[in-house]
């Protein structure tokens, strides 16, 4: 990227202290750890950190400009300092101006759970014919967004943006900075449901990802989820649906695994063929039918983009399969969700290993009042599988294993506090051929007990 600091001070409508207007910016950042040369720092107040004090190490760095909220004045002739009301706000409305120098199409992905999955495939389906600007790991906040924009160069041809919200107000601040062309909205599950309080707000809030569209704008939604399925009827939306019902524009058939690959056919208005992903389960074919329908949407060939889609990989921590020392381990360690966790057993009860099927779950957060009885659900839908084994961690996964308990009362089930209990107990009863799948929400650090293992 390249901004000037005279076009920073106005698209942030702020007031240059000190420092030359023609010094060039090449990158903007809020971690003073991360900061290069020539960068625009940006110091975030948040409830731990005032950022403000680190500001002399960034200049030490190298750094050009910061902005400020703490200084009314200041002299300083090596470098720009920017005062704004607000760092924050000036950092959206800064991506928001340097966005607006690039008139390329722009996918916004939304959902409950798989947003990064499903931004990852769209993202490789695209770059069979185009250079993808995509999100770099979770940045789909109120600040991880505004820092994606600034990674757009002249060369690139089309981005994917992940668009993440937990309250009411957020996708309104996101849409005005991605300004989607397209959007992809996963599925409606009750993720962030402590703050949003219901499903019908959750949808509510995630379709405003449309809310920049114009006349040859596109929304794609998950025709298997029942919530936006029954949208069809009262919106007047430009919709375009995927999924395995009959009555989907782009469709899956004949669904099938081969060992670690999963096989379906697509059937499109102008297209079919068969489709190999090197992954299982069944949101990764939701998932590539989300990618061929923006690809066709933009006129790719086809052909290309199965092609690519042969090639995917999962992100880390996200289904990621492992086979180490004759057991396999899938570290779906990031985040969970009742809706994820359910997705993430269903691929561990498809894995062709011979051994056993060892499920170890984890505290789901946010999940307000329902929390109790959306980790208990949980549990009874793992007991419905063919889950031999459930290791729970935490307070609130106990409720797991007792859903679990109350539809397979003979499932080998234990209870544990910590990580460290939890990788004694794997290591006391694993064996070969054993295939274990790791999840929790992010701040219970599963990933301690994949590591473990590898």
């Amino acid at each position: 990227m390249q901004m000037l600091v005279k076009d920073i001070v106005k698209a942030c409508n702020g007031v240059l202290l000190c420092g030359d207007p023609e010094t060039v910016v090449t990158s903007v950042e809020t971690d003073s750890r991360l900061i290069e040369p020539e960068a625009l720092f940006i110091p975030i107040v948040g409830q731990k950190t005032d950022a403000h004090q680190y500001i002399q190490q960034i200049f030490d760095k190298g750094a050009a400009a910061t902005l400020t909220q703490e200084h009314a004045s200041m002299e300083d002739a090596s470098h720009c300092w920017i005062y704004v009301e607000q760092t924050q706000d000036a950092l959206q409305k800064i991506a928001t101006a340097y966005r607006n120098r690039f008139q390329v199409p722009v996918v916004g992905v939304t959902g409950s759970v798989g947003k990064t999955s499903t931004r990852e495939m769209i993202a490789l389906a695209l770059s069979a014919e185009k250079n993808v600007m995509q999100t770099k790991g979770n940045s789909n906040s109120q600040i991880g967004l505004p820092l994606t924009m600034f990674q757009f160069e002249k060369e690139h041809t089309a981005a994917v943006i992940e668009m993440g919200i937990s309250e009411f107000g957020e996708m309104e601040r996101l849409v005005h900075i991605a300004q989607p062309n397209y959007a992809v909205v996963t599925n409606i599950g009750i993720a962030h449901i402590e703050q949003l309080k219901t499903r019908e707000n959750i949808m509510r809030e995630k379709l405003k990802i449309a809310d920049a569209f114009d006349e040859n704008s596109i929304l794609f939604l998950n025709g298997d989820d029942e919530m936006l399925a029954s949208i069809c009827q009262t919106t007047s939306l430009p919709v375009v649906y995927y999924g395995t019902q009959s009555w989907c524009t782009y469709r899956a058939k004949d669904i099938q695994t081969n060992g670690m690959n999963t096989i379906f056919t697509v059937l499109t208005p102008t297209y079919t063929s068969k489709v190999i992903l090197p992954v299982l389960g069944m949101h990764n074919v939701l998932n590539a039918l989300s990618a061929i329908a923006v690809s066709e949407s933009m006129g790719l060939n086809l052909d290309k983009v199965v092609a690519k889609l042969s090639e995917y990989r999962p992100p880390e921590m996200r289904q990621t399969v492992y086979h180490a020392n004759d057991i396999t381990v899938i570290d779906d360690s990031y985040n969970a969700s009742p809706d994820s966790v359910k997705s993430g057993v269903d691929v561990l009860c498809s894995l062709p290993n011979k051994g056993r099927k060892i499920a170890v779950l984890a505290d789901m957060m946010e999940l307000g009042d329902i929390s109790e009885q959306a980790h208990f659900d949980t549990g009874v839908a793992v007991g419905q599988t063919i889950t031999d084994v459930l290791i729970t961690v935490g307070p609130r996964a106990v409720k797991i294993a007792e859903g679990a308990i109350s539809v397979k009362p003979d499932m080998t089930v234990v209870i544990c506090e910590t990580n460290q209990e939890a990788i004694r107990v794997l290591k006391e009863i694993i064996k070969k051929d054993d295939a274990m799948m790791v999840k929790g929400s992010r701040s219970m650090k599963t990933d301690e007990i994949v590591k473990a293992f590898l």
